[in-house]
């Protein structure tokens, strides 16, 4: 048997072969003493200097977009010219660009108001938590995302008279009493907008200078996060560097850093926290770090579909948008799809995996650019040999595959506890009585069996929320699924992308046993104390979202869509609505 096989939790991913020289230690000691020196700076910077700041980042980012999708597409295998790379523009610059308009705004609030100002009025739940809604977040975006909304909420002991006092800890602390601190943010490998995106937070949430290590698979983007990144480099605030493991342990001992944040894997944390020999030490008790180690760490992510009366065209649109949740990024996302969960009396349950199938049989073949791709999908072959396989098989190749008819009650079945990343998705059939049981049940599997907490959606057909007892299990789901971020009818990679939304783990891991991590990014209504995000959409949209993968014109609508971003204009609207209705 393999070794992945055995491993529960985020695949381990074998060290990329490195493009750019590992950066030496006497100019990663020379970065730390600098952001050293940012750091006594950064915490008496006005908050009129900060949003100058994020206005030129702005720019400055706006001014590599091209580049910056030109190197990703050339990374990954993608033709910059073809649909496909959509993708990259709306997972890299689109999202980054959000990202910085919307903490400058909330920086305006908090240079206005003392906090950042909500959308709209946060409510209570029926038992007391505190929803806040994060989107629409304005006009634009009631515009651009039609019928979309989301909601974080908060901790449950958060009560709504407390919600201003739990937002933007930073920004209420005198200076007189803030701390300078250096963070090392480890940026993953595969969406380029993470690391980018995590250093923000790092900075103009928790209020930390920020040294940025590359992961060797995505080092190429780092000279244009440099140049994209300026504003924040030439004043001594970031600083960005290149290595593999052996720098990235230096740097997490390193007496100048004081937090780490890392998107990665379990096994990564653990080796940081508690050294090579993680799971002795873990026993013993033995940390071998202790600096505050914030972390999103992967998740087997599922999507709960609940029967209803769905049509063909109800069936092929969700097989797509399930097949795209895999098939973005070649299936390197750690909310990609992994388990479908189904209800085994419902008689368009094989009608999906149809559709499903069909959607995966259209979509282009991808390079496996991420190491030991081929490797992953062979273990899961291993344990289901039996799985579908969908495109060009041999070295260098993993098709898309399916495993289907997962037996639920095999807890230890590679499909729920180990996080594949690559093209597998699998499904599994709950033999529930009825569907407001199969809903119940479907939460607990979710809940008790998958490895992680990280992202997970539902789907439901608005017919069948007619049904008083189904809409009452839906939004029992929604309360109940034990996830950092709930999506109903669409993908929770939403979550991720609206940026006014939290982004990580369910809280409650320990350093002990940590699985999807510790701690949320993006967030930019700045709050203290969050529990999950909710997500939702409609259960069909037109016209077709750019993120499915027959999409043809998604390309088109990323790049105007990064225009926009940068400066809204009514004028804007109409040349995206034509691409997007062309696709």
């Amino acid at each position: 048997m393999t070794q992945i096989a055995l491993e529960q939790g985020a695949a381990k991913i074998p060290e990329a072969k490195m493009e750019i020289p590992p950066t030496e230690q006497a100019a990663i000691d020379e970065a730390v003493a600098i952001l050293t020196d940012g750091a006594e700076k950064w915490i008496k910077l006005a908050v009129r200097e900060q949003i100058v700041i994020l206005e030129e980042l702005l720019q400055s980012t706006y001014g590599q977009a091209d580049r910056w999708v030109r190197e990703a597409c050339k990374a990954k295998g993608l033709d910059i010219k073809s649909s496909h790379s959509g993708e990259e523009w709306m997972g890299g610059p689109v999202v980054t660009l959000r990202n910085i308009q919307l903490f400058a705004r909330s920086l305006r609030d908090i240079e206005k108001y003392g906090v950042p100002q909500l959308p709209a009025a946060p409510f209570t739940r029926p038992n007391g938590q505190v929803v806040v809604p994060v989107m629409p977040t304005d006009t634009w975006d009631k515009v651009l995302f039609t019928g979309f909304s989301a909601e974080v909420w908060l901790d449950p002991e958060v009560s709504i008279s407390q919600v201003r006092e739990n937002q933007a800890a930073y920004y209420r602390t005198p200076i007189a009493d803030r701390e300078a601190k250096v963070a090392l943010v480890l940026g993953a490998g595969n969406v380029s907008s993470i690391g980018p995106m995590d250093t923000l937070y790092k900075l103009f949430v928790e209020g930390q200078t920020v040294v940025l290590k590359m992961n060797p698979v995505n080092a190429y983007l780092g000279p244009v996060i440099q140049d994209a990144f300026e504003p924040l480099i030439r004043r001594g605030f970031m600083r960005i560097v290149y290595g593999g493991a052996q720098e990235g342990q230096y740097l997490c001992t390193h007496s100048g850093v004081q937090e780490i944040h890392i998107t990665g894997s379990d096994k990564t944390h653990d080796a940081i926290v508690w050294g090579m020999d993680a799971a002795e030490k873990k026993k013993a008790g033995e940390r071998q770090n202790d600096k505050r180690v914030t972390s999103e760490l992967g998740n087997v992510s599922p999507i709960i579909v609940v029967p209803g009366p769905w049509d063909q065209k109800d069936l092929d649109f969700q097989g797509e948008n399930i097949a795209s949740s895999l098939t973005n990024n070649a299936g390197f996302n750690c909310n990609a799809t992994r388990v479908v969960v189904q209800h085994e009396g419902w008689a368009q349950r094989d009608s999906l995996l149809e559709s499903i199938k069909r959607a995966f049989q259209r979509a282009p073949e991808r390079v496996p650019y991420y190491p030991g791709a081929e490797d992953r999908q062979a273990a899961f072959l291993e344990a289901h040999p039996d799985a579908i396989q969908i495109g060009r098989r041999g070295a260098g190749c993993v098709p898309w595959t399916m495993i289907t008819g997962l037996d639920p009650a095999k807890k230890d079945d590679i499909c729920f506890t180990t996080e594949a990343w690559c093209g597998v998705t699998s499904e599994v059939a709950l033999s529930s009585a009825d569907v407001v049981s199969y809903i119940d049940e479907a939460v607990e599997f979710c809940n008790d069996t998958l490895w992680g907490t990280l992202a997970c959606s539902i789907v439901v057909h608005p017919t069948s929320l007619k049904d008083p007892k189904v809409k009452a299990a839906v939004d029992r789901a929604i309360a109940n699924l034990r996830y950092g971020s709930v999506a109903v009818n669409h993908w929770a990679a939403l979550a991720y992308a609206f940026v006014s939304t939290t982004w990580g783990a369910y809280p409650g891991h320990t350093d002990e046993d940590i699985k999807s991590g510790v701690g949320v990014v993006h967030n930019s209504y700045f709050f203290d104390r969050p529990q999950k995000s909710v997500v939702r959409g409609p259960f069909r949209v037109a016209p077709k979202p750019a993120w499915f993968v027959s999409n043809k014109t998604s390309h088109e609508v990323g790049k105007k869509l990064t225009d926009f971003t940068v400066k809204p204009s009514p004028a804007k609207v109409p040349g995206m609505l034509w691409s997007a209705i062309r696709g």
